[in-house]
């Protein structure tokens, strides 16, 4: 039986602790938050759990094998530091950390500690994320050329964090997984509306060393909630809506398609843009719930001794992209991504 022990009862603490507590081989043995009223819930809703008000109770205690934090991210580095000290097994929300030396930092005590870091990157452990790596993988779209996403609602407005720390690592995750190739440098332009307040709209977009090009729109301040991706591959091409109830991954047989206008030698260059417009399917998908999906891989990950599809370098390589946005929104230009993860 694998002990859990969770750091943040808030808004996705809950989430997290009731699919662990509902796999089996496992259970919660310890729920922590500063809020008197989150601790009384977290006991009403995790019989057996203790609660404690500081996360050294949940690191020091003998029956939690391992920590899942959920805690405001500028928190993530000093309880994911103390609890893989102690050899702990670590969970941690998005994004991984606040800064890309805390990341690296991270990383580099977990590659020496007998305790796994796993990052918590929801969106690749849903069924549409992981039927568009299979449509990837299988080569079913071609050769990717853009990926375009739009990822608004109205609020919830973050005091630690601006709209691309918030909503863009959800976007940074899904092109990690979905694609072999790294972006080397990043556009941001954000706009402040609240004083006070860090950005809450803004615009990424990711330059590749190939002609592949990734935009992500982020907004807070949007009258509904919209979760739609465009992703456009030489031979197909998806739309992602995770909004819809079903049929959220769409495929469709359309693009352009270029011919010579002649085939002398003189004439080469000379191409003619004609467009295909096939048919449409929507895959059958997986609808097992997300975090079910990713707690259990990151107990099947425990219990092996494997590498979570989102480990810890995995985590560090969004947070670069994160920071490479940030300069790029204070500076207003185009700034290179450091060197990536291995």
């Amino acid at each position: 039986m694998i002990g859990i022990g969770v750091v943040g009862y808030g808004y996705w603490g809950p989430n997290l602790a009731r699919n662990f507590m509902e796999l089996p081989g496992t259970t919660v043995r310890a729920v922590c938050d500063a809020s008197p009223k989150a601790r009384d819930k977290a006991a009403a809703r995790c019989p057996g759990a203790k609660t404690v008000a500081n996360a050294r109770d949940v690191v020091a205690d003998a029956s939690v094998d391992a920590v899942v934090i959920a805690t405001p991210v500028k928190t993530h580095f000093e309880i994911a530091k103390m609890a893989l000290e102690a050899g702990k097994h670590v969970l941690l929300t998005k994004p991984m950390t606040w800064s890309v030396d805390e990341a690296v930092r991270l990383c580099e005590l977990a590659d020496k500690s007998p305790g796994l870091l796993m990052v918590d990157h929801t969106f690749i452990y849903t069924g549409a994320v992981r039927k568009m790596k299979d449509l990837v993988k299988d080569g079913t779209l071609g050769e990717i050329l853009y990926y375009d996403s739009v990822r608004v609602n109205l609020g919830l407005f973050q005091t630690d964090v601006n709209v691309v720390w918030d909503l863009a690592p959800h976007d940074l995750s899904i092109l990690e997984y979905l694609l072999d190739d790294q972006p080397v440098a990043v556009s941001a332009h954000g706009m402040r509306h609240v004083p006070g307040q860090p950005e809450n709209m803004a615009s990424v977009t990711l330059f590749y060393a190939t002609n592949r090009i990734a935009h992500i729109n982020v907004n807070w301040l949007a009258p509904v909630k919209v979760r739609q991706t465009l992703i456009g591959g030489t031979r197909r091409m998806i739309v992602y809506d995770d909004m819809e109830p079903s049929e959220k991954v769409k495929v469709y047989d359309r693009g352009i398609e270029l011919t010579a206008v002649e085939s002398s030698p003189e004439k080469i260059d000379e191409l003619r843009v004609s467009y295909r417009s096939g048919d449409m399917f929507a895959p059958k998908l997986d609808g097992t719930e997300a975090l079910r999906f990713e707690a259990k891989h990151f107990l099947d990950c425990v219990e092996k001794r494997a590498k979570p599809l989102c480990d810890g370098h995995a985590g560090l390589r969004v947070v670069r992209v994160l920071e490479a946005a940030s300069n790029s929104m204070a500076a207003g230009r185009v700034v290179e991504i450091g060197q990536s993860a291995k």
